[in-house]
């Protein structure tokens, strides 16, 4: 089931919020920026970063992906480790966007931007 509109629009209110707090300053956002894709129940934070073999391309690196599932406990947080596979950062359930990108944003482990 996809999103109402007052939940879609709140969820990209929190997303606004997240990236004007995180997002670097105007003059480096060429070299590295902050982004994000909402699709469907997922939402997929990313870096923009010049790919360092072809200065013209981009390259999307994942940072956090956050699901929402109805059914259970709404948000889970997940972070991509070195094996390339999503894995649940504990306690990996919250109850709202806001909550899931706090922790994101707060980073206690170092496990979303190093």
């Amino acid at each position: 089931m996809h999103f109402t509109d007052s939940e879609r629009a709140a969820n990209l209110a929190a997303l606004k919020g997240f990236l004007n707090r995180r997002r670097p300053p105007e003059d480096i956002r060429p070299m590295l920026d902050i982004g994000y894709a909402l699709v469907g129940q997922t939402v997929d934070l990313f870096e923009i970063r010049p790919d360092w073999q072809d200065k013209s391309a981009t390259r999307h690196t994942p940072v956090a992906r956050i699901r929402y599932i109805r059914s259970k406990v709404p948000w889970r947080l997940a972070w991509l480790r070195s094996d390339l596979k999503w894995h649940a950062y504990e306690p990996g359930a919250y109850g709202s966007l806001q909550d899931a990108l706090a922790v994101v944003d707060e980073d206690a482990h170092c496990c979303f931007f190093g």
